[in-house]
């Protein structure tokens, strides 16, 4: 039985009000209740149909080129970037373990995270692995360019459909998701264009 404070908290949860140490007290609440989950995707469902039905806001003319400007700037400073290899490593080839937890971000969004693998600005592409926290939902948006994505581990609703591991999905630049959501929490490989604002984010 759900009670009135989790109502309260699920509310909170889906609009990203909650605090950082509720939301993980309240995400373990959610993975260990079926009811609970139940009620979480109600609320991202009705958030959804509200996102959209506010007016599209087209991005500023000027934010292509901000982006491009702002990874020229990262290849020029000393930063160390994914493809670059550790002294001592063999030419041409790099290795990340799985158990290697440095190198994720926070985005903007509570309980969302990414994490630069590779970056290929002379192919035009990047490699980022994403996770998201049980129950977090990411804001309905416009594709700045084409974008593929594998589900690793657990649950992903992108568009009304529900993904799970080993599932893909393509994106045109230029088309529009709605209100991606998880669950259970996910994590997820991505093939990203070097321009798009989550590769310069990464790089940041």
């Amino acid at each position: 039985m759900i009670t009135d404070q989790q109502q309260e908290q699920a509310a909170l949860y889906v609009l990203g009000l909650l605090e950082p140490d509720e939301q993980r007290r309240f995400a373990d609440q959610v993975r260990a209740s079926a009811e609970l989950r139940e009620l979480l995707r109600s609320l991202q469902h009705t958030m959804e149909r509200l996102v959209l039905a506010l007016p599209a806001t087209a991005p500023p003319p000027t934010l292509k080129a901000k982006v491009l400007n702002r990874i020229r700037a990262q290849l020029t400073s000393s930063t160390p970037l994914p493809e670059q290899l550790p002294a001592g490593a063999a030419g041409g080839l790099h290795f990340l373990s799985g158990d290697d937890t440095s190198g994720w971000k926070p985005l903007p969004i509570p309980g969302a995270w990414i994490k630069l693998l590779s970056f290929q600005p002379d192919r035009g592409y990047a490699v980022l692995l994403g996770k998201l926290e049980p129950g977090v939902r990411y804001p309905a948006h416009t594709n700045a360019g084409p974008e593929d994505f594998y589900i690793l581990t657990g649950d992903l609703h992108v568009s009304g459909r529900a993904m799970g591991p080993g599932d893909f999905h393509h994106a045109d630049a230029g088309s529009a998701h709605e209100q991606n959501y998880s669950l259970a929490g996910c994590t997820l490989l991505a093939v990203l264009t070097v321009d798009d604002p989550l590769v310069s984010f990464a790089m940041a």
